[in-house]
């Protein structure tokens, strides 16, 4: 998008993991960005380090708040700042946040403890049902904004090749992610026939993002830490996925018009290992 228009931006999950990289991306390139988060002290670390990444030659806003997605009050809160914060306009909305973390994750699905299904509650909360809020909440702002010539904002959710390749024990992440897919589909129809809103899907294989966090921002931590070339080799394209692929791809999405519908799959190729992404 070299030598476009700023557009204004809003990412969930935007304190660490891919959700962060694509903060500082967009940031860097003169962008305003709203990211949303509910690891607070992730969120007050980004707070201290995304002026860094803002430019002095494109004046962009930026903006990081608490939000549980769990909480559908939070985000009927949220888009209302998000509305003042950007006047009413949006032309990017990032369903990027998964919970990753919790009790009962992992665990067998013969596991007959309440953990487990307060794990599958969550995971479908933040994974699947606040992409679909935060995609109803948001029209009036998206149809207000302008990510392409002729063409109102776009919605992109942040699904996984887990969606089709999953692993033992993983079947609330895979399912959110399976989910995330028929969402895309029927929002990609439903509000481009109503409003030329465009909705689109990435699908992310392993992207290393152990870099994108607090505790690697301490410790000056490279992006190659902790990879070996084991993992490189697993992978036709010679390589483990890095943030700036995802970023791309959000980027053809954005500028992309005729583009609708569709599933970007940004993988390396099939590997023998999977690894729990963190968004």
């Amino acid at each position: 998008m070299s030598g476009a228009q700023p557009l204004k931006i809003l990412i969930t999950g935007g304190a660490r993991g891919i959700g962060r990289g694509l903060f500082r991306h967009f940031l860097r390139a003169g962008h305003s960005v709203y990211v949303l988060d509910s690891n607070t002290t992730e969120l007050e670390h980004v707070r201290k380090t995304a002026e860094a990444w803002t430019t002095s030659s494109s004046p962009s806003v930026w903006k990081a708040s608490l939000c549980d997605l769990r909480d559908r009050s939070n985000i009927k809160t949220a888009v209302e700042d998000v509305k003042r914060t950007f006047d009413g306009k949006l032309d990017v909305l990032i369903n990027n946040a998964m919970a990753t973390e919790g009790v009962g994750a992992g665990r067998p699905m013969e596991d007959d403890s309440d953990e487990i299904m307060d794990d599958w509650d969550t995971k479908i909360a933040v994974g699947l049902t606040a992409p679909y809020l935060l995609g109803r909440l948001c029209v009036p702002l998206l149809k207000a904004g302008s990510s392409a010539p002729g063409s109102p904002g776009t919605i992109i959710n942040i699904s996984s090749t887990r969606a089709y390749q999953a692993e033992d024990n993983h079947e609330a992440y895979s399912a959110a992610k399976a989910g995330i897919l028929g969402l895309t589909q029927s929002m990609s129809v439903s509000l481009g026939h109503r409003h030329k809103i465009r909705v689109n899907a990435i699908l992310p294989g392993w992207i290393h993002v152990m870099n994108e966090r607090a505790e690697a921002d301490g410790s000056s931590a490279a992006w190659e830490e902790g990879l070996t070339q084991e993992d490189a080799d697993w992978h036709p394209a010679g390589r483990v996925g890095k943030v700036d692929d995802i970023a791309k791809a959000v980027e053809y999405l954005i500028g992309s018009g005729f583009v609708t519908g569709q599933e970007v799959v940004v993988d390396g190729g099939v590997g023998r290992k999977m690894v729990y992404p963190e968004e």
